[in-house]
């Protein structure tokens, strides 16, 4: 177990932190914003991936394919939100059920379970290739590094006009909401749209850069994403106020995620143990603030 495997795997691990980092902004839109926890991440990731290689076979160029995938995944993201808003299904029993569905529609759009995708042969935005020993403005990690500060611009200036302040109350308190005259139904479904075209499109560049899509690829996002968000609350909450730079902290939560799981392969733990350790992760940064106002409480309580 030498130093320098180590630091050999970090820009791979820096790589996919940023890329799985817009999927986890995704998660924080309807986490944090709106209030729900929204399953369907699971199964809008693969679509992205699948509709982009898809894309790409097809002879489409690069930004189409992503393009197209951003709206698959806007699309998964209103069927959810229908079925919440219109047909009254909780909100998780509602992404549940698109994910499900999702999955055989996934199969559909590939043909079969995995589509492999040669880096060689077409043009793609960011490669596992493209991460050492090559031009900057090959380098995977800066591409993906300017494509989230892009993002993270847009969605500031979205969530900072009429309609993404009414989103952004419409999670903090929808009696009021209501009671000002906001549709709150229709808030909600734009957020899970919004929210899982950033996934998909997350998985659109997943899929370019592990070279592949599979029906699978979506297993377990939403913990990643949950990860990402509540690592980068817990360690930049209390520097980062504004927004922007609060969704910034949702990306690095992800890189340090993913630089986390590179250190447990380094060290050579059983890989069959990364979920239940994905699992322990959130679970230990999610009780760190509950520990932080006991242990407060505690010496409050002592002082009297």
């Amino acid at each position: 177990m030498s130093i320098t495997s180590l630091l050999n795997g970090m820009p791979g691990a820096v790589a996919q932190g940023l890329i799985w980092g817009i999927m986890a902004i995704g998660v924080y839109i309807t986490f944090k914003i709106l209030d729900i926890a929204d399953l369907t991440v699971d199964g809008s990731l693969c679509t992205g991936g699948a509709v982009c290689v898809m894309m790409l076979m097809a002879g489409y160029g690069m930004v189409p394919a992503l393009i197209c995938a951003f709206i698959a995944g806007m699309l998964t993201g209103l069927a959810t939100g229908l079925l919440h808003t219109a047909m009254g299904i909780s909100a998780i029993l509602a992404g549940i059920l698109t994910q499900l569905g999702l999955y055989s529609i996934n199969l559909k759009i590939m043909g079969k379970a995995n589509q492999p995708i040669n880096a060689n042969n077409y043009d793609l935005l960011v490669s596992l290739r493209n991460i050492k020993g090559v031009p900057l403005f090959e380098n995977t990690i800066f591409i993906t590094f300017i494509f989230t500060v892009v993002l993270i611009a847009f969605l500031y200036w979205f969530f900072g006009t009429e309609l993404g302040s009414s989103l952004r109350a419409s999670g903090c308190n929808a009696d009021m909401c209501r009671a000002q005259g906001i549709n709150v139904s229709f808030n909600k479904v734009l957020g899970l749209v919004l929210s899982n075209g950033l996934v998909a499109l997350s998985g659109a560049l997943l899929a370019q850069y592990q070279g592949f899509a599979d029906v699978q690829m979506g297993r377990g996002a939403i913990v990643i994403g949950l990860a990402a968000v509540v690592i980068g609350e817990a360690l930049f909450g209390k520097i980062f106020k504004n927004f922007a730079l609060r969704l910034l902290s949702v990306a690095l939560g992800s890189i340090i995620y993913y630089i986390v799981l590179q250190v447990v392969i380094w060290m050579k733990l059983d890989p069959q143990l990364l979920k239940l350790l994905s699992a322990i992760i959130v679970a230990i940064f999610l009780a760190i603030p509950y520990w932080k106002s006991k242990y407060f409480a505690g010496k409050v309580k002592g002082g009297k």
